[in-house]
């Protein structure tokens, strides 16, 4: 990561990462080809219970244009296309979805040594506003996560967020849902060697007056294997490995049970990515 305080979808992601990044219930196989002329051709299928989802995405990349198109099983067709440093620190994201004609949305990314800038337009008459920002440096920042409805004249998001990052911990909270719900969370590098970490959720509704903890950990076996593992206050627990048989291939196999009815039948999920 470069120097500066990153996006506001960077505040607190280290600890998602570890909490939630790669856990699943599906059954997930994505593989990966390139053509001669660099196109990368990606496609996924992935079945939820009796359900089968697929789609082909197309990946072009040209100087600093990136192009990606993909297909579902839906008939949608989703296309964006990225602008990376039309000037210093900018990125022009276009985006769009057929047959949705509302879907159309341009958005600017503005990174800088003490901010962070993100704003999003919807092209329609009454557009949807989107504006994130962040201030500060590679040790602490805050920031502001906004949109706006122009069609109903309302904040349908209004955020905040605090971001405090140490040589081996990061500590951050945030204030969602219209000041409805405070999270704070807690990322902890262990031993960097066997990339061994440990990070922690907590998420209070004023409106419930429920708390949510999770904690979780992972440690890498070896250099190509990692296991996961992470448990809530609910007494759900999660584990998984990932196991990196050939360079950029992954195999993950992973479980939930709920340990208060263990009767129940545990949820298990597979993915398997190839890549050549």
């Amino acid at each position: 990561m470069g120097k500066g305080p990153g996006l506001y979808s960077d505040i607190g992601k280290k600890a998602r990462d570890i909490l939630y990044k790669d856990y699943q219930a599906d059954h997930k196989f994505t593989v990966t080809t390139y053509t001669s002329n660099g196109v990368a051709i990606t496609s996924t299928g992935t079945k939820k219970g009796e359900l089968l989802l697929a789609d082909v995405n197309t990946h072009l990349k040209n100087k600093n244009i990136t192009t990606d198109v993909k297909v579902d099983s839906r008939s949608n067709l989703f296309t964006t296309v990225t602008i990376d440093e039309p000037a210093p620190g900018l990125k022009t994201i276009f985006s769009f979805v057929v047959p949705d004609q509302k879907s159309g949305k341009v958005e600017l990314q503005y990174r800088h040594e003490y901010a962070g800038i993100s704003t999003g337009i919807g092209l329609t008459a009454k557009p949807l506003v989107s504006f994130s920002g962040v201030i500060g440096n590679d040790c602490v920042s805050v920031g502001t996560d906004l949109s706006f409805d122009t069609a109903s004249g309302n904040f349908i998001k209004l955020n905040a967020g605090l971001n405090i990052t140490h040589s081996d911990l990061i500590a951050s909270m945030t204030l969602n849902d219209k000041g409805d719900t405070l999270t704070a969370s807690y990322y902890h590098i262990v031993s960097p060697l066997t990339n061994t970490a440990v990070g922690a959720e907590l998420t209070h509704s004023f409106s419930s007056n429920e708390n949510t903890l999770t904690i979780g950990t992972q440690h890498a076996l070896d250099p190509l294997t990692t296991v996961k593992a992470r448990m809530n206050n609910y007494g759900r627990a999660s584990a998984l490995i990932q196991h990196e048989w050939r360079p950029k291939s992954l195999f993950t196999i992973s479980g939930e049970v709920d340990t208060r009815a263990i009767e129940k039948s545990a949820k298990v999920g597979l993915a398997l990515a190839l890549k050549p």
